[in-house]
């Protein structure tokens, strides 16, 4: 069933008509369970919040956190440091079965703060990820430059397999967390595996890590802890699909929590071939300045362009997390989602439009919400939809295009709506005027514009049966008659730093 917009004019003399596109929520279908959305403040990037005056810090954690002043992030990502200056273990004990000297300094160059703070404002997960072993641990004797963990499959050294004491050092920075009452939930061993960097950078593949997997599970397992494992944090898409497939043919995958990857060297258009959870845990624009701007040509800094970029993960790949690389942190370039200038009772504190990018999912697309199925979208907008524990459902819509959308929503029987939305004319995600009327929804769908409602509903009518292959929707009609309520949107046309240690731009 199609319903006609109105008689739109655009321009001098001209008319348009713009036909409802209508879209059916089938939530009966269900794919991936989310587990939220983040960032890290790894390297000390974090120390500018956390030394920032009272006002200015508040400000910048509730724009990290909060769900109606921020992006409301629920996972945050922690570095395991390796750096002689900066890890745990900073000196070698003499040999891989020698008793190590660890060192705690209940700071860990901000992050406990974050972590603290974090869990407080209702983080759900807290991921440490480890960029290398400590150098004695390595065959290059190095915490940079790349070089393999002694003991692996395939690479030995003369001061022995350092495995086990791998397993014990990730261990005890488990321990340390705990001590200052922040519990990791997964911890990684892997960071950009493929790339020997001048900072933190230990080399593996799938295989070397399975050799290690093992080792790192039995050892959390005998400390009574219940953090996952996680692997392996490749540098690009591509390369994390190897590593996975290397990982399930040495059988070591089922000691793993969740598969993760960036998306510097390739982006994800597909999902992995695994039964685990996969997050995308670091992707972000290293190079351009700090940007404000939701929607200009479609750079690499704007808003909208970040906003499709994490419909692509969730959607395209079906991720359950996609995280950004910095948060918050002083003299930001676009690497971070916010910035810190100035100083003391001056201090300004700007949040980018990519922040609000992440905002639009994460304020309303809750940990363990599992995304439901939707017939098609519009012409040049993106539409995902997503059950949350509460009831709800939130439905994201991307318009890509400058005219606006008329959409028509179907498949349940809406009780009440609300909806906000981002785009030039705002600087923060706003309330969307409304009109809800015997279950029906009237509202404005604009251009360049994401648009999130969250919908609570009645009764869901029959669907159709409806398989996915590949994430196409193949329906099978069961001689149903499909009763749609639709939420009517009648449109109108509508025109539209520098990082402070340039060492470490991309090194998550």
């Amino acid at each position: 069933m199609f319903v006609l917009g109105a008689i739109l004019a655009f321009g001098i003399n001209l008319g348009l008509s713009l036909a409802q596109t209508q879209v059916t929520l089938e939530t009966s279908t269900t794919y991936q369970t989310i587990d939220g959305f983040g960032f890290s403040e790894a390297f000390g990037f974090g120390e500018g919040v956390q030394n920032a005056p009272s006002a200015q810090q508040t400000q910048a954690l509730n724009y990290m956190f909060s769900t109606t002043e921020g992006a409301g992030f629920t996972i945050l990502r922690n570095r395991v440091a390796a750096d002689p200056s900066d890890t745990i273990e900073p000196n070698s004990p003499g040999s891989s079965s020698a008793a190590p000297t660890y060192v705690w300094n209940g700071n860990d160059e901000s992050q406990v703060f974050w972590s603290q703070k974090a869990r407080a404002m209702g983080v759900k997960y807290i991921y440490a990820d480890a960029w290398s072993a400590p150098g004695f641990m390595k065959t290059n004797d190095n915490y940079e430059d790349g070089g393999y963990l002694c003991g692996v499959t395939g690479e030995s050294c003369s001061s022995g397999d350092w495995r086990q004491a791998y397993a014990n050092y990730l261990v005890q920075y488990i321990k340390d967390y705990e001590s200052v009452g922040v519990t990791i939930d997964f911890i990684g061993f892997l960071n950009e595996p493929e790339f020997a960097a001048t900072y933190d950078a230990m080399l593996s593949d799938g295989t070397k890590a399975a050799s290690f997997i093992t080792v790192l599970y039995n050892t959390i397992e005998s400390a009574g802890l219940s953090t996952g494992i996680v692997c392996c944090d490749a540098e690009g898409w591509n390369d994390q699909v190897t590593y996975t497939q290397q990982i399930i043919a040495a059988g070591a995958d089922k000691y793993l929590a969740r598969i993760t990857s960036h998306w510097y060297t390739s982006q994800g258009t597909s999902p992995i071939n695994t039964s685990l959870r996969v997050w995308e845990t670091e992707y972000a624009d290293l190079n351009d300045a700090f940007s404000t701007t939701w929607y200009s040509s479609g750079a690499f800094n704007e808003g909208l362009t970040w906003a499709n970029y994490i419909y692509q993960g969730i959607v395209e790949c079906n991720l359950s997390a996609y995280l950004y690389w910095i948060g918050a942190q002083s003299n930001s370039n676009a690497a971070g989602l916010v910035t810190l200038t100035g100083s003391g009772s001056s201090t300004v504190v700007t949040p980018s439009g990519a922040l609000w990018a992440f905002a639009m999912f994460s304020r309303y697309i809750r940990p363990d919400a599992v995304r439901v199925g939707i017939s098609s979208g519009p012409t040049n907008t993106n539409v995902a939809a997503f059950k949350n524990i509460d009831g709800t459902i939130a439905v994201i819509m991307i318009n890509k295009g400058s005219a606006s959308q008329s959409v028509s929503l179907g498949g349940v029987s809406v009780s009440s709506a609300t909806a906000y939305y981002m785009d030039n004319s705002v600087s923060t995600p706003t309330a969307l005027s409304i009109t809800l009327s015997g279950g029906s929804v009237e509202a404005t769908l604009p251009g360049y514009s994401v648009v999130t409602f969250i919908l609570s509903a009645g009764s869901t009518p029959p669907q159709s049966t409806t398989m996915r292959r590949n994430g196409d929707n193949v329906a099978a009609k069961a001689g149903l008659a499909q009763q749609l309520v639709l939420v009517h949107i009648h449109a109108s046309i509508r025109m539209p730093g520098t990082l402070n240690a340039c060492k470490y731009l991309k090194s998550a």
